[in-house]
C-alpha cells in the first residue's frame, strides 16, 4: 500500500527577517518587506527538505500538495511528481489557503503533513487539523518559538524519511507558540501557547521550545557584559545580535539598543540601530575588521537562523568565522541539558564550517567549549 504525505509551503514566511522587520505576518508588513528588497526563502528551504525524501521508493509514495509555490513547484524541483489538489492560481497566498490545504490533506488520509513556514504557519496547521494527524515543520520563519519544527530543513527531510521507513515510531505532542509581532517590533516578547500538535520525535532532530530568561541571572549577566564591553577593540565594527544577553553589553556601554534587532557599534558609539542585512553589508565595506556578538537562544541552543536572520550567511562570510563572539550565562548553557548548539544559516556549506566546537564566554574572562552541529 502506498504511503501518503502532504506538503504545504508558505512562500512568504520569513521574508521580513533579513530586512529587519522581525516577521512577515500581515499584508502591510509583507508589502514593506518586498519594498525593502526581501526575497522568498521558504521555497528553497522546502526544496532542501523534500530532496531528502526522494531517497524513499517513489513507487510507493504519494505526495499531495497545493499548486505552484505552495508546494507543487518545490516537489517538482526535486524530481518528484506530486498529486496537486485544488486549482488556485493566485500567487498572493493567505493563511486561509494553508488552513484549507491541511484540511483537504487530512480528509484524503495522508499519514503526515510536512509544512514549511514559521510560527504563524504552525498556527494555521493547528487550526486545520489539531492533533489528529502527524505533522512536522520545516523552519522557514523569523521566530520559530514552536516545538513542532525540525532543527533545520535538511533534518526535516531526513526525519520524514525515517518516519516513512518506519524507523521513527515515537510521536510527541509538541507546543505551538506564537507572539504578537507588533509588540515584538517594539521590543516586547509576548509569547502565547495556542495548542499542541503531534510530531515524529527524535531528540537530535526536533528543536525544543524556546525558553525565557531564568531569574537570578543579573550578576552572571553583569560579568559577561562587563568583560565584552571592556575588551572591545578600537576601530572594529561590532555587529551586536539580538536578545537580552547582548543588550547587557549595550547597557554597559550606555548605548541605545534594539532588543530584538541588530545594532552596529564602533569605538563605543552606535553607528546604526536596528539594521537589516543589506545595511550590515554596506557598512562592512567601510571597515577593515568586524566582529559579530551573539548569544545562545535559551532552551533551543541556536546561534544563527532564529531571530537574527539579518546576520545572514553573506554577513558571516564577510566578517569571518574567527570573528564571532558567543556570549551566554552559565544558567542559560546549563538549561540546554548537554545538547549541542545549532546553526541554520541557510547555507549548508557554511553550516558545516561552523560545526565542531565553539568557545562560549560565560563570565569575566571565563569560557567553555560547546559542540556545534547543523
Amino acid at each position: 500500500m502506498a504511503k501518503k504525505i502532504g506538503i504545504i509551503v508558505n512562500p512568504v514566511a520569513g521574508m521580513g527577517g533579513k530586512v529587519g522587520l522581525k516577521g512577515s505576518d500581515g499584508e502591510e508588513i509583507l508589502a514593506k518587506a518586498i519594498e525593502l528588497g526581501a526575497k522568498p526563502e521558504c521555497p528553497d528551504k522546502a526544496i532542501v527538505a523534500i530532496s531528502q525524501i526522494k531517497q524513499f521508493d517513489d513507487d510507493i509514495l504519494e505526495i499531495y500538495t497545493y499548486p505552484n509555490e505552495m508546494g507543487e513547484n518545490e516537489v517538482r524541483a526535486c524530481g518528484l511528481e506530486p498529486i496537486v489538489i485544488n486549482h488556485m492560481h493566485s500567487s498572493n497566498t493567505k493563511p486561509e489557503d494553508t488552513i484549507r490545504a491541511a484540511k483537504e490533506m487530512y480528509e484524503i488520509g495522508v499519514e503526515l503533513i510536512l509544512f514549511a513556514g514559521g510560527d504563524g504557519t504552525a498556527r494555521n496547521i493547528l487550526d486545520a487539523v489539531g492533533d489528529r494527524i502527524t505533522v512536522l515543520g520545516i523552519p522557514g520563519g523569523c521566530k520559530i518559538h514552536s516545538a513542532v519544527y525540525a532543527i533545520n530543513p535538511k533534518t526535516a527531510g531526513k526525519l520524514v524519511l525515517k518516519f516513512l521507513q518506519g524507523k521513527v515510531k515515537d510521536l510527541r505532542l509538541s507546543e505551538v507558540m506564537d507572539i504578537d509581532e507588533d509588540a515584538f517590533r517594539e521590543g516586547v516578547v509576548n509569547a502565547r501557547l495556542y495548542g499542541y500538535m503531534k510530531v515524529p520525535y527524535d531528540t537530535k532532530m526536533v528543536q525544543n521550545l524556546k525558553s525565557g530568561r531564568a531569574t537570578g541571572e543579573e550578576a552572571a549577566l553583569d560579568l559577561v557584559s562587563r568583560y565584552i564591553a571592556l575588551n572591545m577593540e578600537k576601530d572594529v565594527l561590532y555587529i551586536m545580535g539580538t536578545g537580552s544577553t547582548v543588550r547587557g553589553v549595550m547597557d554597559k556601554l550606555k548605548l541605545r539598543n534594539t532588543l530584538l534587532g541588530v545594532d552596529l557599534v564602533c569605538n563605543n558609539q552606535v553607528i546604526a540601530n536596528d539594521v537589516n542585512e543589506n545595511t550590515i553589508l554596506s557598512y562592512l565595506d567601510k571597515y577593515s575588521k568586524a566582529k559579530i556578538v551573539i548569544t545562545v537562544i535559551g532552551g533551543q541552543g541556536y546561534l544563527f537562523g532564529r531571530g537574527n536572520q539579518q546576520i545572514s550567511h553573506r554577513v558571516i562570510r564577510k566578517v569571518g568565522l574567527d570573528n564571532i563572539l558567543i556570549i551566554a550565562t552559565k544558567n542559560k548553557m546549563y538549561s540546554l541539558f548537554g545538547q549541542s548548539l545549532l546553526v541554520d544559516t541557510g547555507d549548508e556549506v557554511l553550516n558545516s564550517e561552523l560545526s565542531g566546537y565553539a568557545r562560549v564566554i560565560v563570565g569575566y574572562d571565563e569560557s567553555v567549549m560547546f559542540k556545534v552541529i547543523s
